[in-house]
């Protein structure tokens, strides 16, 4: 009987010590600032897809302009908590277009440089313009991810508990590009 009780009280020193354990890593995650790009629904507020992301990683949107029917591709840089616009390269002038702006021509696009800066971007992906989107080096179908409906890309501050719960709890649908889908780079 003494053996037991022995036997009980490492077991729960045992379990005790990790639970302290998990609870510094779960605290140290929870101040950590990880970030991750949210795709959520504009109209329900689901998340669509999260992507791990930092200071300086490349964001892209790349389309097909619906009415001139050439290639756009907007580029940002994830700057804290906030996505930073840091170029527009387009093949021909068309509706919603800059076409009062500093343009400049480079590699047979017309480039625009703004200075912009969003704590959220709302998208509206369509089958005509083929929305992609490129978080550093993946790229993602926004129209399957989406089903053509409006999508909101922000930034988020996540622990790497929350991180790693969810990456357990569920799998986002495969909606990433083979790596030879990419059509251009970002400067």
């Amino acid at each position: 009987m003494d053996r037991n009780v022995g036997s009980r009280a490492v077991v729960l020193a045992t379990v005790g010590v990790l639970l302290l354990a998990i609870l510094a890593v779960a605290g140290a995650g929870a101040t950590s600032g990880d970030r991750v790009l949210v795709v959520s629904d504009v109209a329900s507020g689901e998340r669509l897809l999260e992507v791990p992301v930092e200071n300086g990683t490349p964001v892209a949107l790349e389309y097909t302009h619906s009415v001139e029917e050439t290639r756009v591709l907007d580029g940002y840089t994830v700057r804290g908590d906030r996505l930073v616009m840091t170029s527009m390269e387009f093949e021909s002038y068309g509706w919603g277009l800059p076409a009062r702006a500093s343009v400049h021509e480079a590699n047979g696009s017309f480039r625009f440089d703004p200075d912009y800066a969003s704590e959220q971007l709302i998208v509206k992906p369509g089958r005509i313009a083929d929305h992609e989107l490129r978080v550093g080096e993946r790229t993602y179908d926004l129209v399957a991810l989406s089903d053509t409906r409006a999508v909101r890309l922000s930034i988020e501050r996540r622990s790497a508990l929350e991180a790693a719960l969810d990456t357990v709890s569920e799998t986002p649908p495969d909606v990433s590009l083979s790596p030879d889908t990419h059509r251009t780079t970002l400067p």
